[in-house]
């Protein structure tokens, strides 16, 4: 595989210099960091990083290719993916393309060669900031300018670039329940783990009023994961508030949670550098149990600012004591700010599909 040199470029003005692989482009977005081990492509399909470059922390990635099964969307999110050691030369009995064959067909970037432990340590001392990946011929001056016109996170609704255009149905087995989704830029796997339940599925855009999921006569109402500041997604916290009313069972993951909690009345802020990766420790309280988490978020609700009078906080970070779960004292509202159905991560907190579906079913 012919090398290309590169760079990447943070707002700070380090510049971090390897070897291009993927789609060639100058891409700019906000550099963040994944500590999984594995799951590359679920993480570079996942809608919630749509206006990110990542890094993987592990230092091989590219080495089993990538196939039609692990994927989260219909395509690549990223900005731009980050890498030590990239290994075109991979071996998956479900494999299909490399790594670099499928990022130029997604039209995304790579960068490999990077030492991706100093820039993950500096991004954890100085906080997410703004990067840019292009080829090593283009002036670095000019390249900054560029960079430093570009929006940052905070303020951003970007989930109008990952939701649906047209609500459509799923279904499996002889349905019982009817679920509506609200989807903010929506896994694919939340959709399979609900699957498992004998129920129709409803996926309704992100701007849809709340009284067209009401006109499906719901059973029960999800609030999906997605990218961006839950502050702008005003639209999302009204439609939240009108249908917690209603008394429907509602159940909120990442995003999703975030804007149950503003709608209930609390306040999101933004973490220096988030949670993005599969060992999360969390606390469940109602249990006096540990899982171990899949997370991606860079934004958290503000335990503070939630009125304990009609919330319970039903779990905690481990790693830094922030919210990562609510529920309501009266209605049949539960959240977390973590991803239960892993893909990729571990599967210890499935059971809040089960907690979800008893609601409904009662």
């Amino acid at each position: 595989m012919e090398k290309k040199k590169g760079k990447l470029i943070l707002e700070n003005g380090v510049v971090f210099e390897g070897s291009l692989f993927g789609y060639e482009q100058t891409s700019v977005g906000e550099v963040v960091f994944n500590t999984s081990l594995s799951g590359y492509q679920e993480i570079i399909t996942d809608p919630s990083y749509y206006g990110q470059i990542v890094i993987m922390t592990y230092p091989l990635i590219g080495n089993y290719g990538t196939n039609e099964i692990d994927i989260e969307s219909e395509k690549v999110q990223v900005k731009g993916l980050v890498v030590g050691n990239y290994e075109n030369d991979w071996s998956n009995f479900d494999g299909i393309n490399s790594l670099d064959e499928y990022l130029k067909i997604n039209k995304t970037i790579g960068i490999s060669g990077i030492d991706t432990r100093a820039l993950t340590k500096m991004i954890r001392s100085e906080g997410a900031m703004r990067g840019i990946i292009a080829d090593d011929l283009i002036n670095e001056k000019e390249l900054l300018a560029g960079l430093n016109e570009a929006p940052v996170m905070a303020g951003l609704d970007l989930v109008k670039f990952v939701t649906t255009k047209k609500s459509y149905v799923m279904r499996s087995g002889n349905p019982e329940y009817r679920i509506a989704f609200y989807d903010f830029g929506i896994k694919q796997n939340i959709l399979r783990e609900f699957l498992k339940y004998n129920v129709e599925i409803k996926v309704f855009s992100a701007g849809t009023d709340y009284t067209e999921l009401l006109d499906y006569k719901p059973h029960g109402i999800f609030l999906s994961n997605g990218p961006g500041d839950p502050e702008a997604v005003m639209y999302g916290i009204e439609n939240a508030k009108n249908l917690i009313d209603k008394k429907i069972p509602v159940f909120g993951i990442c995003l999703g949670h975030q804007l149950i909690a503003q709608a209930l009345g609390g306040k999101t802020y933004k973490l220096k550098f988030g949670h993005r990766g599969g060992n999360h420790p969390v606390k469940n309280h109602l249990t006096n149990k540990i899982e171990i988490t899949s997370q991606n978020h860079g934004f958290a609700v503000d335990t503070d600012s939630l009125n304990k009078d009609i919330i319970d906080i039903t779990h905690t970070n481990l790693y830094d004591g922030t919210n990562e779960g609510l529920r309501h004292k009266k209605l049949p509202v539960m959240s977390v700010q973590y991803h239960p159905e892993a893909s990729p991560g571990p599967n210890d907190s499935k059971y809040l599909f089960d907690d979800f579906m008893k609601m409904v079913k009662n």
